[in-house]
């Protein structure tokens, strides 16, 4: 069935999704909010510049951009600096900041609002794998019994081997019970990502609610429809069996793939050894 799905998806394009909304002050500071405003376009030209200690400006025109905090937005990489003025100079006539998810992502590892240190943010996404989706698992029907050991199983032991750790499932309310050794290994392993990097990390597990699925993209065992997909096995089951109002369930479905894909984009772009290459010219 699963393959099914997966060709019923390919059939649909992708579109951006309404998230966070920013909106412009007169020193270009974005500004949190929830609010789904637009606004005109206010710039002809977006460019990167590199600035001091090697980091990367965005500049539209001539003005420099700023974050939420009203710090000077800088990147750590040409590669993700080049993204994010890609996200900026894609904006038409009307500026839709709530599609700007890679922006979101860099003012929110810059500001760092919250002011947690990466041992929370470990802390928070460890908390995931407790509840995680993919262990989950239900006692009927048995079309979804079948569905989802044939699905998440394979997920499941990948993950195990790949780090060599101990996961499981359970139909219990309560879960399966994650050894401590398992949240050791992945506490030291999450431990290894920058700043920047784990906060794109956590965002894509709290989108699909499993550390097993996130792991699983950005170690680039699963695709961004496919992880998507897992994530909603038991709806896209119920809807197989009893149908749904079919534009509520797209835009459902492009909001959480356009969401995932960024942040599984800022996790690989933020990475310190992204860089950007270019070809020698010859006469």
């Amino acid at each position: 069935m699963f393959r099914s799905l997966v060709r019923l998806q390919s059939r649909i394009g992708n579109i951006l999704s309404p998230g966070k909304v920013c909106t412009r002050s007169q020193r270009l500071t974005l500004k949190y909010s929830t609010a789904t405003a637009e606004r005109k376009r206010f710039y002809q030209d977006v460019s990167i510049s590199q600035g001091e200690g090697g980091v990367f400006e965005i500049n539209l025109d001539r003005r420099k951009l700023k974050t939420p905090g009203g710090k000077l937005f800088t990147v750590p990489n040409e590669a993700l600096a080049i993204a994010v003025a890609t996200e900026w100079d894609a904006q038409k006539d009307t500026l839709k900041f709530y599609t700007m998810h890679l922006t979101t992502l860099c003012n929110t590892a810059q500001d760092n609002p919250t002011q947690r240190s990466k041992d929370q943010m470990i802390n928070a996404a460890l908390k995931f794998l407790e509840t995680d989706t993919v262990c989950y698992r239900v006692d009927e029907p048995l079309g979804l019994v079948e569905l989802q050991r044939n699905e998440w199983d394979p997920v499941l032991h990948w993950i195990e081997n790949r780090y060599h750790v101990t996961i499981g499932s359970s139909s219990s309310i309560l879960g399966p019970e994650i050894p401590e050794a398992t949240k050791d290994t992945f506490r030291q392993h999450l431990n290894s990502y920058n700043f920047w990097s784990l906060t794109g990390l956590e965002y894509v597990i709290t989108q699909l609610k499993s550390v097993v699925l996130s792991m699983g993209l950005i170690d680039r065992h699963l695709s961004v429809e496919q992880a998507v997909l897992l994530s909603r096995l038991e709806e896209e089951y119920q809807i197989q069996r009893w149908g749904n109002v079919e534009w509520a369930h797209d835009y459902d479905m492009y909001e959480l793939r356009a969401r995932t894909a960024a942040g599984a984009l800022f996790v690989h772009l933020s990475s310190e050894t992204s860089t950007v290459k270019r070809k020698l010219l010859q006469d």
